[in-house]
This record gives C-alpha cells, structure tokens and sequence, in this order.
C-alpha cells in the first residue's frame, strides 16, 4: 500500500512539512486553494509567500531566530536553503526578494516526485494521515470544522496579546511583588506610579503611532480585548480603572497605594519572562518600546515579543497537541504554523519541519520525536504544549524559552552565546540519532 500524507496549505509551514515528507519517500497530496479562492491577505498563487515583511529577522547567533534557522539548516530545510539563495543585503537579517523565494520554493516543493498539488479548498478535515497548515486565515468552512474538532472554547480567530519582556530586564529595586489585597500567594510583579509618571505616560500612549487595520480585522474591537490606547483614548483616568488600577496594591516600600500600577505576569515555567497585564495594543513596535520604557522598572525593558491584535486562527495547542505537533485526540493528525502557536515566518517553517519528520515517522510505524528542549525548535515546541491554557497567546522564538544554564551568566552577548553554543550541539546529536 502506497503511504501517503494529506497536507493541507502550502504556506511556510505547509510547504516545509510537504518537503520533509517527500524527501523521506513519502507521498504527499498538498492541498493549496489558491488561486482557485484567495485569501484578503495573499496576491499571488505561489507557495510561502510572504504577506508581510521581506526579512525572516536576525541571521546572527547571537539571537534565538538565528540559532534556529542554523538548526533548521542542519535538518535541510528548504524554507531556510531557499531563504539563503534569494537573500538581498538586509545587514545582520536574512531578508529575501520575496517573489523569487515563494517561486524557488513553488519550484522545488512542486518538482519533487513525490509531491502532487492538488489546488482545491479542503472544507472537511481529511481521514488518513494529515498535517494542517492552513495560517491565520484559514477559510470559514474549514475553521468551523476545527472548531467542532478542537472544541467551542478551544479555537480563536484573532491575537489579543500583551508585550512579553524578559525578567532581567526589570528593575527589581523599582517593583514589588504583591497580588490585589494580597489573595493567594504573591503572583505578580508591580510597577508603581506617582500622578506625574503616570501623566508622562499617559501623553505618550496616545500620542504614539498605531498600525493600521486592514479591513478584515476591523471586526476585533467589537469581539475582543479593547487595545490599552482605545481605553486610553476614552479619558485619561480610564485605565485607572482597568489595568492599571492601584486598588488593593499598596507599595510594601512605602506602605501607601500608588497613583497607577502596571502589573507583569509571569508568563513562562522557567519565570524568565514576563508579560504586561492588559496591554494589548496596536502600537507600531518602536512607538511601542519606547511608551514600555516609561513605565517605572522598566526603563531598559527587552521585549521578546511586542503587543499584538490581529487576524489569526489558533487552537489552544496547551490541551489539545502534542510536542511532536500531533493532535492529542488522534494521532494520525498533526498542526503546523502559526495555528499550533507559533510566531513568525521562521517559527511557521520549523514547526511544519517537525509536522512533517513526524508525520513521516507515523507512516513508517515509528516512534515520533521531541526535539530536545535545549534547541530553539524543541523550545518552541515545549512552550506551546505546556503554557498556561487560559490565557495561552502565540509566541515566537527567544532565549527566554530555553531551560537555564548551568552556570548564570550576567552579560547578555555572552549568555546568548552559550545558549547557541548548546542549542547547536544539541542538535548535532539529535541530527545523528534521527
């Protein structure tokens, strides 16, 4: 009997899972409705191509994207290959003349013998073996199918997230910890304000730049979380009375309530990283960092991953995937992109890699594989599949995921350093052993 695996969508994730399939004698059936139906976002009929920026970011190892496009290079991805043959000068990025990668992609996916594109729209969730890797804007019909799959409460249609900034970052001698009237154990870090600081503030929310809507997310307000400068908008005490409101949360260093508090939550299991209570926003990212910056404590924050509200179609990968991306409920289906959780094009193509060793693994009556959580794909993986279910927020690659050295190391180049360094070897082995 022939094996074969159904992917459907040939965006990053779908075109890597189709690759890693077929290079392992797979047949693949890839599914891609375009240009059959378009998308609001897509304007051509060519695989992986990239709706937004031409930069797949940082190519330097001293950040956690470039370590993972090195890893992805070691388990020959095509994604990262025909990156690197379409670069264009992008200084320490790996950017890319974007029609030339989505054709050298199309080409190589679509000329591989063992892959046959079929460009239809899928409407029901196939039976068989199955990666999906449909993105953000996976059709109606095939959402609806996913919500009755996934459950009610388990699929959403838009990122409502806060900014992300590392612990190290924060002015611990600024902040205290301190849960509202003290309930339960002291969960959150506190940054206070005085009326003035709170003034400065408040002026430069408003007053910073926000990105535009385009027409299909305009529906979010209405459904979703307000962004933290539409509440500001509404009157300057507003947020005095939603996340930012001081009530129960007096300041153990002065015994009194401050005039505002910004709370941070701890968003990872290792509590490297934490995230800014209620302040999701459309804030275009250096107007962002700069109004973070004014918050007390917080002055020379890193942020691994700014606010965001957008379009986006994600199940809450926490209860219902695996690390191996497949699907708790069965094992013949995997996710791959953005939908399990990931952010970013990078993140998209290393997680419908794994999708697609796996998948290819499940044919083959083996075992599927963790990449181990020292790498930047094992990472990603581990942190999708063991976050906080109820307030589970899409994530893209940075050294806060991965588990703590050894040994701690203050300066940041030289951490990051021996994060790579380990990250890298790690993967050497695990490419030995595959």
């Amino acid at each position: 009997m022939t094996k074969a695996v159904n992917v459907i969508g040939a965006g990053l994730a779908g075109s890597e899972a189709a690759w890693q399939l077929a290079k392992r004698g797979i047949k693949v059936r890839l599914y891609e409705m375009r240009p059959v139906k378009q998308t609001p976002a897509h304007h051509t009929d060519k695989f992986a191509e990239l709706v937004c920026s031409n930069s797949l970011r940082a190519n330097i190892l001293t950040n956690a994207v470039g370590v993972l496009k090195e890893e992805m290079r070691m388990l020959d991805s095509v994604i990262i290959s025909s990156a690197d043959e379409c670069a264009v000068p992008a200084g320490g990025a790996l950017a890319v003349d974007r029609h030339e990668f989505a054709a050298k992609v199309t080409e190589r996916v679509k000329k591989h013998e063992n892959v046959i594109v079929m460009n239809e729209e899928v409407t029901e969730i196939p039976e068989g073996p199955t990666i999906i890797a449909t993105g953000p804007l996976t059709s109606k019909a095939l959402s609806e199918q996913l919500r009755s799959l996934t459950g009610e409460d388990d699929l959403y249609f838009y990122d409502a997230a806060a900014p992300i900034i590392e612990k190290d970052s924060i002015d611990m001698d600024k902040v205290y910890l301190k849960s509202r009237y003290d309930k339960g154990e002291a969960a959150y870090l506190n940054c206070p304000m005085n009326e003035e600081e709170f003034d400065r503030f408040y002026e430069g929310l408003i007053g910073a730049e926000t990105v535009p809507l385009r027409e299909f997310e305009k529906e979010i307000f209405f459904e979703g979380c307000m962004p933290i400068e539409v509440m500001a908008s509404r009157g300057k005490k507003t947020m005095l009375f939603g996340p930012m409101k001081p009530v129960g949360l007096e300041d153990p260093k002065t015994g009194k309530r401050p005039f505002a508090v910004v709370q941070l939550r701890q968003d990872d299991g290792a509590g490297t990283l934490y995230n800014i209570v209620g302040f999701q926003t459309h804030l275009k990212w250096g107007p962002q960092k700069e109004v973070i910056r004014l918050i007390p404590g917080l002055e020379n924050a890193e942020i691994v991953r700014y606010g965001v509200m957008h379009r986006n179609t994600f199940i809450n990968s926490p209860k219902v995937l695996n690390a191996t991306y497949q699907f708790k409920n069965r094992a013949d289906l995997f996710f791959a992109g953005q939908m399990t959780g990931v952010e970013g094009y990078v993140e998209s193509a290393a997680s419908g890699l794994v999708a697609g060793i796996n998948a290819a693994r499940y044919v083959n009556g083996k075992d599927p594989v963790e990449l181990p959580h020292e790498t930047a794909i094992g990472s990603m993986a581990r942190y999708i599949t063991t976050a906080n279910p109820d307030n589970f927020q899409p994530m893209n690659a940075n050294f806060g995921l991965f588990p703590e050295l050894a040994a701690k190391i203050k300066a940041k180049k030289e951490r990051n350093e021996q994060y790579a360094d380990r990250a890298l070897r790690t993967i050497q082995n695990f490419v030995k052993n595959l």
